[in-house]
């Protein structure tokens, strides 16, 4: 189903910026003429079907996919030829789709793991009682192997491998993938817990429902194109949304 209309979906005050971004992969044309803007301290989510270019998207942010015109910024610099370390040095960090953990070594490995850009010291106590405080089954469970984990306690662990690396910008892949409504509900809080701490978070998500219910704005995506933008609340509210979307049958 087509979507029409484009709202507002500029942020007064821009932490990263998709500037005219397209991205192709051979002649395949992922990402078309695309613009983001994510202020400080907002969640934005991305919204769209299966190969819209959601994923294109966070591989450009991260650099694994450079963009072949366009520009991304990240705090006014322009990033896109950027190698991935250094992006993450300058705080961005992902989340990655289906955890990624490395499942043979503990929690605590793999938490030490989101740390190997940064130096050891009293910040790294701090960020790591930070992790232990949002998540205190991780606390518990710090010496167990990874792999050993359910998927819910392994999207925490991921979450707070992303903190360790001290984080001003956390791109989110899918987080509820895989995950018992249980789970998907825990992440969620945990995720605006971070946010109201003062991270910011991009995220990609399939349930716009819970997406929506979180986020300061959001984009949607189809074919590599933004068609709509706008307010989580603007968007919730829109019948093609609601009906493509949220799974409600308009009247």
């Amino acid at each position: 189903m087509p979507l029409e209309g484009l709202g507002a979906g500029l942020a007064a005050d821009p932490l990263l910026e998709f500037r005219g971004v397209n991205t192709y992969y051979g002649d395949m044309h992922a990402l078309k003429d695309v613009n983001y803007s994510i202020g400080r301290g907002e969640i934005v989510s991305l919204l769209g079907g299966n190969a819209c270019g959601k994923s294109t998207t966070m591989k450009t942010i991260m650099g694994v996919v450079r963009p072949t015109t366009g520009t991304v910024m990240f705090d006014g610099v322009a990033i896109e030829k950027l190698p991935t370390s250094e992006r993450v040095r300058r705080g961005i960090v992902p989340v990655l789709e289906a955890r990624r953990l490395f499942p043979r070594m503990t929690i605590y490995e793999n938490l030490e793991m989101g740390a190997y850009t940064r130096k050891r010291g009293p910040e790294f106590d701090d960020d790591l009682d930070r992790v232990y405080t949002l998540f205190p089954r991780v606390k518990e469970r710090r010496s167990q192997l990874a792999g050993t984990l359910s998927g819910g306690e392994q999207q925490m662990v991921a979450i707070g491998r992303a903190l360790m690396a001290h984080p001003r910008l956390i791109c989110m892949d899918e987080p509820s993938m895989g995950l018992s409504p249980l789970y998907v509900e825990q992440v969620f809080d945990i995720i605006q817990e971070i946010n109201r701490q003062g991270t910011t978070i991009f995220m990609v998500e399939q349930n716009a429902n819970m997406a929506l219910s979180i986020a300061h704005r959001a984009y949607v995506l189809q074919t590599g194109q933004v068609v709509l933008s706008g307010t989580a609340e603007e968007l919730r509210e829109n019948p093609m949304i609601r009906e493509a979307y949220l799974g409600e049958m308009q009247v």
